[in-house]
């Protein structure tokens, strides 16, 4: 069974094939490009490297989000239109379990996290790989959630680093996740998918933005 992984669910890009467990290829980068440019090219070209064709693919796991919503609705719809003419299934998989993916040896909880602003992230944690939270929340209040789990912490993603001082203020005990682990890689995208269920009907895959786009709060406002 050939795997087709994409995450573009925040800057940086990760594409990949893999085969019964195995990575055949894979690319990630952090580049600031724009996904809908560069997605579809570094697809082509890890299947051209690979020689496989479209139709050797079996399945496709897609980062659902959060993140960019621009960057997530690019990946959800590539997936969404490969699948569909190739008529293979979609899994869906949080982007935020995907980052988290270097802590499935921790003994611990892991916390993974991307910027929201104004002091809000959006974020994971997760003990043994099961999620315990998956949300948009301030800083502060993530942090008053881990000082209750009384246990180690592994803090995962690139956004980490602003918010290293909160994090050695707070009195916790904390690791970070190595350089090359804060990238979201899609081969784990793949291997988290297989422990999950596609989605029913691919048209109606829709993002997980775990909070209200602007359109959305401006309407609600509007209409108060």
């Amino acid at each position: 069974m050939i795997w087709l992984g994409i995450d573009t669910s925040n800057t940086p890009l990760s594409v990949a094939l893999v085969e019964e467990g195995r990575v055949l290829i894979e690319h990630t980068d952090s580049f600031p490009t724009t996904h809908s440019v560069a997605a579809m090219p570094a697809i082509e070209r890890i299947m051209k490297e690979a020689g496989i064709t479209p139709d050797q693919l079996d399945a496709i796991a897609v980062a659902k989000g959060p993140g960019s919503y621009t960057g997530i609705r690019i990946g959800m719809t590539l997936a969404k239109t490969l699948a569909w003419s190739l008529e293979i299934p979609v899994y869906p998989v949080s982007s935020l379990a995907v980052l988290a993916a270097p802590g499935k040896w921790f003994s611990g909880v892991t916390v993974s996290i991307m910027d929201a602003r104004r002091q809000h992230v959006f974020a994971g944690v997760y003990q043994d790989q099961q999620p315990l939270v998956e949300r948009h929340l301030a800083f502060d209040e993530l942090l008053t959630f881990l000082h209750e789990q009384e246990q180690p912490v592994l803090w995962c993603g690139q956004d980490v680093h602003k918010f290293t001082e909160a994090i050695a203020a707070s009195g916790l005990t904390s690791y970070l996740a190595g350089v090359a682990e804060q990238l979201p890689r899609a081969s784990e995208l793949v291997a988290l998918a297989q422990h999950s269920e596609p989605t029913p009907e691919i048209h109606t895959l829709t993002p997980d933005y775990l909070r209200l786009t602007e359109a959305e709060v401006n309407w609600m406002k509007a209409n108060e």
